[in-house]
């Protein structure tokens, strides 16, 4: 006897509203459960380069972004140290051609409403607000899945169980619980502004990366273009979970203070009107991917650092890779569906690894001082624009097909 064509998703983020289109796409009934009672503005831009945008693509959200997304001309590499910019590596057409995929900045809530809007219009797949997953049973038909929704306890029978709840997932937690996220030892503050409380030269499509001792900064348009996404990472002790926590700017002035750092980066910092901050958590590198018919996706089993700006990219590769390895006719067992799940992890693992090094390896290169920092500098200036965008070849040319 076949399994239940249902497969549930615990998650309605980036990562769990992208697996819901790409597997209803294959044939699937999809389940997703979302603890909370409506999809929130949350968090603010992302960098989708074109390993991201493909598969975006590809699940026809095209339409539904290019109003709000932005195709920056470049990315423009800058020294606290120097003053100003050391290199202008080239995106917007340049990458789209190389990488056949177009590099977008979008806010957050954008993305996540044109997936939200793509889930809703699709006949096969049930969007659960206010459904908190709760427990998992195995048996002969394949999975129980139990969700409260208030007081009220529910349960959905299904041939898998994804986990996409984020980095604090309690899908997880309930599969392998010896796992938990650690501290980075670093805090990401964000804002946004008015494009128009800057200077024209400040709000060109680009995004602009400070990097300075022990600190950087992240710039970039998003909302069309009417707002300036900022991001500020520093060292620190404070490691609450979450990131919707308001922060005193007075710490971010403080942090970016004259002479160290340049009045251009120090305007951009002043004019965000209020900061919120989060600490900085990763998922240890081999934290296990599936187990029998359940399986974990995006910030769940591979939470990173963002200095690749590839968490949401690497999100959605695993959404798309997930379809690829699941199919109807994998449904047909429960061993059919965890090998299919083991393979899936499988497939994704050197990557994502790969991913989470060049991440670290980033981060510590950006928060180089002294001498270090003068040698850095003098080496991204003697690399040159093409051979940077050739460096970035292997994450932004990847293809699910490949």
């Amino acid at each position: 006897m076949a399994l239940s064509r249902t497969i549930v998703i615990a998650g309605a983020g980036i990562g769990g509203l992208t697996a819901a289109l790409a597997l209803a796409a294959r044939g699937f009934r999809i389940v997703v459960l979302e603890k909370a009672e409506r999809l929130e503005e949350v968090g603010a831009g992302l960098q989708l380069s074109p390993n991201a945008s493909r598969v975006l693509v590809e699940l026809g959200l095209s339409e539904r972004l290019k109003l709000r997304a932005v195709v920056p001309d470049a990315v423009s590499i800058m020294s606290a140290r120097a003053g100003g910019e050391l290199l202008r590596m080239p995106l917007g057409e340049a990458a789209s051609l190389r990488a056949g995929a177009p590099y977008w900045v979008v806010h957050r809530a954008d993305l996540q409403s044109a997936l939200a809007g793509a889930v809703a219009d699709h006949a096969d797949i049930d969007l659960k607000l206010g459904a908190t997953f709760e427990d998992v049973a195995p048996h002969a038909k394949g999975l129980t899945v139990v969700h409260r929704s208030g007081t009220i306890r529910r349960s959905d029978l299904a041939s898998a169980l994804i986990g996409a709840d984020g980095i604090w997932s309690t899908v997880r937690q309930h599969l392998f619980p010896e796992v938990q996220p650690r501290f980075s030892g670093l805090i990401a503050w964000r804002g946004t502004l008015d494009a128009t409380q800057l200077p024209k030269d400040y709000t060109a499509r680009r995004v602009q990366l400070w990097m300075g001792a022990n600190a950087h900064l992240v710039a970039y348009p998003i909302a069309g273009g009417r707002q300036i996404n900022v991001v500020a990472v520093l060292p620190g002790s404070w490691n609450r979970p979450g990131w919707s926590t308001p922060g005193d700017p007075r710490e971010v002035m403080d942090a970016f203070a004259a002479p160290r750092w340049p009045a251009s980066a120090r305007m951009m910092l002043a004019t965000v009107d209020s900061w919120r901050k989060w600490a900085l958590f990763g998922v240890p590198d081999g934290c296990p991917w599936s187990k029998g018919p359940m399986a974990l996706l995006g910030d769940a089993v591979h939470a990173m650092l963002p200095f690749a700006a590839q968490g949401a990219g690497m999100a959605i590769e695993d959404a798309a890779i997930l379809a690829r390895h699941l199919s109807l006719e994998a449904a047909e067992s429960t061993a059919a569906i965890s090998a299919a799940l083991t393979q899936y992890g499988r497939a994704r693992q050197a990557r994502v690894r790969r991913v989470q090094r060049t991440a670290r390896q980033q981060g510590r290169i950006y928060h180089l001082g002294g001498p270090l920092a003068a040698a850095r500098d003098l080496a991204i200036r003697a690399l040159g624009p093409d051979r940077m965008l050739a460096r970035q070849d292997w994450i932004y040319g990847w293809r699910p097909d490949a």
